[in-house]
């Protein structure tokens, strides 16, 4: 079993599902050298987005703390304290802001 991220159109091998404990982030080095935080709700969902809090620039997201408002995760930037839906990437704090988001997959997949 595997964690995937859909990033330029191919699915990459980011850990295991095991890495992923319910509530807490991982960062994960992509192949063009970026990093994406990926987090595992409290309810089993995979989700994952841009590491870099757009406001301070620092790769820090996959520290935030995981919250929910109107039933839509969210992760709080350990800094500033801004939340990003992990859904959409959107921030909630300041509207004309947000991060990239990637498609999750989890499980047993062939090779893409």
């Amino acid at each position: 079993m595997s964690v995937q991220l859909l990033v330029d159109g191919a699915w990459i091998t980011v850990c295991e599902p095991g890495a992923l404990l319910p509530g807490r982030g991982v960062a994960v080095l992509l192949p063009d050298g970026e990093q994406a935080a990926v987090f595992r709700t409290r309810a089993g969902t995979v989700h994952a987005i841009d590491n870099r809090d757009p406001f301070t620039g620092a790769r820090v997201l996959s520290r935030g703390l995981l919250g929910s408002t109107s039933g839509h995760p969210y992760v709080a930037s350990p800094l500033l304290k801004q939340r990003f839906d992990l859904a959409t990437g959107k921030c909630l704090d300041e509207e004309d802001v947000s991060v990239a988001t990637y498609p999750t997959r989890v499980g047993t997949h062939a090779a893409d």
